[in-house]
């Protein structure tokens, strides 16, 4: 049976795209790069890594009188999951509907569609 992804809120989804990009890191690390984007009060970035602690989102190692944080889950295999999750809720399971609303609620640069046309390209290939 495929291990269920314990779906991160959009608070803890920020801290994770923080540790994803940066690696292991204190709450005072994570605190300060969420502060760059958002207010946010320490105690409570704190408190959000205790509970991903608890809900096995991130591993934590002591150090003195530190903790560092690092994510259990990929970020493609959340991201995939995710995806994966929204594309049944919310388009019936279709792959082009949920692409084509992605495309359709913002203006691609020219290289972001090159490259999609390319990742096409690619996957029909793969089929035939």
């Amino acid at each position: 049976m495929k291990k269920e992804l314990r779906k991160p809120t959009e608070s803890e989804l920020e801290i994770l795209q923080t540790l994803w990009q940066k690696g292991p890191s204190t709450v005072k690390q994570v605190h300060d790069d969420l502060k760059k984007v958002k207010e946010v009060g320490y105690t409570t970035t704190l408190k959000l890594m205790q509970i991903m602690f608890e809900k096995g989102l991130l591993k934590r190692e002591k150090s003195g009188k530190t903790h560092t944080y690092t994510p259990i889950v990929s970020e493609e295999k959340t991201k995939s999951q995710l995806i994966a999750k929204l594309r049944d809720s919310a388009f019936g399971g279709s792959a082009m509907k949920l692409v084509m609303q992605a495309l359709g609620n913002q203006n691609a640069s020219k290289d972001e569609i090159r490259e999609i046309k390319e990742y096409l390209d690619k996957i029909e290939k793969g089929l035939k």
